[in-house]
């Protein structure tokens, strides 16, 4: 058998430059290339790029140029690896999968563009080979990825689990120092030469495990296996107080081998409270001499371990095994009694022909690292949907999560305070060491807004969203996802606002949104985008002329000072000014006289300083008369008075070109139902008239003719208005005499509507007799003043809210 150790490779050393002297420089040339071969087979990687450097030196040619980058890739020095693919592709001897090899080195370390430029020159372009620039993966998640100072040295430190009571556990080679260029390798590497105080592969310590434990002090943790060189890859069972991990040992002699190559193997032992390790148990499908078995991860939840492996493949004839040049990923179920099953590869679905390794899952997700998946870096971390019978949909978790040198370990894990934090290893520049441990925190949280309609429909079509960052003073990028729901990413510990608008639809403002004290993932809003309802009437009233004039006079000056109020109050209420006059005098006359009366509202609203162009006229003459008293019909003088008028009608957004804010004092309504902005100025004004009546009678006197023409107009003007109609009477008579005469009240206000237009189903009446007086004039003496508020009838609009089941309701006032 034939032991190599690090004596033997001396003596070789010596005995192959011996050789070298003393043949010709040719031969000499092709017997280094020949043993650095024969040193990249036996995994001496170091070794064989520096007699391939020699080589090459005395005779620079294709072939050995091209060995020089692929063993720099092996090693993971990708400038050096980008340097010597650059020096390969000059050779004209150099091909496609040459240029593809180029332009993989030249991402890895930022130089792309410059690689296609090269190969352009030589008329080759990135298309042409069809290489996929991955260096714009963004991770779905917005994180910073930053070096935990507390665990990190200047050596490797990677992989990370914590026990039950909250110490981390890592891996590290810090401790003897032997000053080398090369970058240093995590995976547990076959071990061929040994030395008894450092790893040849690395040039560096061995790696062991260290603890951190709650307070920060980190110590090492002491593997009990006799003739551990690397041990490594803790991950921990709380459940049974076990720890897993890799080791390589020391192993000179096996029986029927000449040539060993010692291979990682995985272990367990129970971990004790204080801190050390107890027995050691092998699983049994090691092989230290046949394969790797290396970096477990427990997933306590599945029963199940998984781990990385090279063991060989089983042939389709489920016997022959086929050996394997790359690892996978495994899984192997156990029990509390460890009883371990039958290794399971995870599948075409993971594994490639490239190396998987570093195997981690939490709920239905599955994280590993990779070389054969397309990646941003050499190594790579990727996410898979996980559940207990297949994996899929793997993804590239992007920059920054991901760099462009190795990234592995995705780790998430429970510190002592419950807190879940998650790391990540990588050997990325402007690390504090070879590799480093990284904590990985989201920086953004994500926002997501439903726009909504009146109806309750996501609204998919345009709209305008401006979002701003109000701490940062800056706005923020919204994206619309298939279905409409607005996207954004919000810093943390910031208040934001947001304008939300579309043509013809009240804009909405939201200014309470905030990511101060906000633990959650995502802030959810949902919003309703309101279609303005332009030209809305919200209120009504006449003023009335004298026969053959347009002055104002002074009874209606009242009405129209409210108007000016009201309409310097509300920018966004307009004037609609329609004038009449009555039958007396011709057509053509009339025309004019009621121009004029329009002109007249104009002009006296200028005092309230509203301008014309808040004012729209109209003039009809004697058309539309309120009565019958056309041309040369006899009637009263207070019946043509009805007729010579102007109708004033309030709008609420008056121009449909334009786009209004929901004024201040009403952004409590809900404008879905635009009755309610209506209504609410009607209580702001006291608008809806109360119909008086004398004692005894149910006839309309004339001065409430006019209150009733202007309900009349108001339910012209809103088609969706209901008007109730509340009859009342004093507390003289009985209640059998009043109640009947509560009704007829009710129904002379109702009938007078009814001959001005009115629907009859828009009308609801009901009727109290003398149970709802204003003054209870059976507790107090009434005087006639007092009786009179008493005999009304009551008119209210709204949105009807009931149906009765008849035309009238009669009210129970027992």
């Amino acid at each position: 058998m034939v032991l190599i150790m690090k004596k033997i490779f001396t003596i070789l050393s010596i005995t192959v430059a011996m050789i070298f002297g003393s043949v010709g420089v040719s031969e000499a040339q092709k017997s280094k290339v020949r043993y650095a071969d024969k040193q990249m087979e036996l995994m001496n990687y170091k070794n064989a790029m520096e007699i391939y450097e020699q080589a090459y030196a005395k005779k620079p040619n294709y072939e050995t140029a091209k060995k020089i980058a692929g063993a720099q890739d092996i090693l993971r020095d990708y400038d050096m690896s980008y340097d010597w693919w650059k020096t390969t592709v000059g050779y004209d001897e150099a091909d496609n999968s040459d240029y593809v090899q180029y332009l993989r080195s030249a991402q890895l370390t930022d130089n792309f563009d410059e690689a296609v430029s090269t190969l352009q020159a030589k008329g080759v372009t990135a298309d042409d080979l069809d290489v996929a620039k991955l260096l714009t993966v963004k991770s779905k998640k917005k994180v910073k990825v930053e070096g935990v100072e507390s665990l990190n040295s200047a050596g490797s430190d990677f992989d990370l689990a914590v026990d039950a009571a909250g110490n981390k556990y890592f891996v590290s080679d810090r401790g003897g120092i032997y000053p080398s260029d090369m970058p240093s390798l995590r995976i547990d590497s076959r071990n061929r030469f040994f030395s008894e105080e450092k790893s040849d592969f690395t040039d560096r310590e061995y790696f062991s495990v260290y603890k951190q434990d709650t307070a920060g002090t980190v110590t090492e943790l002491m593997s009990n296996i006799p003739g551990t060189f690397n041990f490594s890859d803790p991950s921990y069972d709380k459940s049974q107080g076990i720890l897993f991990y890799s080791v390589t040992r020391e192993i000179k002699k096996v029986k029927k081998h000449d040539n060993i190559v010692v291979q990682p193997e995985i272990y367990y032992s129970k971990l004790n409270t204080d801190g050390t390790l107890e027995g050691f148990y092998p699983v049994p499908f090691n092989d230290s001499i046949g394969y790797a078995v290396m970096n477990p991860f427990v997933d306590e939840e599945a029963k199940r371990l998984y781990f990385t492996s090279d063991m060989p493949k089983l042939a389709e004839d489920g016997k022959t095994k086929i050996p394997q040049k790359d690892t996978d990923l495994y899984y192997v179920t156990y029990d509390e009694n460890m009883a371990f099953g039958t290794p399971v590869n995870l599948g075409d679905e993971i594994n490639t022909t490239g190396n998987e390794s570093h195997a981690f899952r939490k709920g239905d997700t599955f994280y590993f690292s990779s070389t054969g998946h397309p990646g941003v870096g050499g190594m790579d971390i990727f996410q898979a949907d996980y559940t207990a019978s297949q994996f899929s949909n793997v993804q590239n978790m992007g920059i920054p999560i991901n760099s462009l040198a190795d990234d592995f370990a995705y780790r998430e894990v429970v510190d002592k305070d419950g807190k879940e934090e998650v790391y990540l290893s990588s050997n990325r520049k402007g690390g504090q060491g070879l590799d480093d441990i990284y904590t990985m925190q989201e920086v953004y949280k994500q926002f997501l807004a439903r726009v909504i309609d009146c109806e309750g429909l996501v609204i998919t079509d345009s709209y305008m969203a401006t979002l701003r960052d109000k701490t940062q003073n800056g706005n923020v990028q919204t994206t619309r996802g298939t279905s409409g729901q607005l996207h954004a990413e919000l810093e943390p510990d910031s208040d934001f606002g947001i304008v939300i608008s579309k043509p013809g639809y009240f804009s909405v403002t939201d200014e309470s949104i905030t990511t101060k004290g906000f633990e959650g993932d995502t802030v959810k809003r949902e919003y309703t985008l309101i279609a303005i309802p332009y030209q809305l009437p919200v209120y009504v009233d006449i003023v009335y002329y004298d026969l053959d004039k347009f002055k104002i006079r002074d009874d209606a000056k009242p009405a129209l000072d409210k108007l000016g109020e009201m309409m310097t109050k509300y920018p966004f209420l307009d004037l609609l000014v329609a004038s009449y006059t009555d039958s007396r005098a011709s057509d053509e006359y009339n025309i004019i006289l009621s121009n004029n009366r329009a002109k007249a509202v104009t002009e006296y609203m200028a005092q309230h300083n509203i301008s014309g162009d808040r004012i729209r006229l109209e003039w009809f003459g004697e058309q539309d008369l309120v009565n019958d008293c056309g041309n040369g019909i006899p009637c009263a003088e207070a019946d043509h008075q009805l007729n010579r008028r102007s109708e004033l009608v309030l709008e609420a957004f008056p121009d449909p070109t334009k786009n209004y804010e929901i004024p201040e004092s009403f952004k409590d309504l809900n404008y879905c139902d635009p009755e309610a902005l209506f209504e609410d100025i009607q209580k702001e004004l006291a608008a809806i008239p109360t119909i008086y009546f004398d004692f005894d009678k149910s006839m309309l006197r004339s001065v409430h003719k006019k209150e009733l023409e202007r309900t009349a107009i108001m339910l012209k003007r809103m088609p969706n208005l209901m008007l109730y109609i509340e009859g009342h009477t004093d507390q003289r008579g009985t209640e059998e005499y009043n109640k009947p005469l509560s009704e007829r009240r009710a129904d002379v206000v109702k009938a007078y509507l009814t001959k001005r237009g009115i629907e009859d189903n828009r009308m609801e009446e009901t009727w109290f007799g003398e149970s709802k007086p204003i003054y209870d004039c059976n507790e107090v003496t009434c005087t006639e003043a007092m009786h009179q508020l008493n005999r009304r009838t009551e008119l209210r609009v709204g949105k009807s809210s009931f149906t009765y089941s008849g035309r009238k309701k009669k009210v129970d006032t027992m």
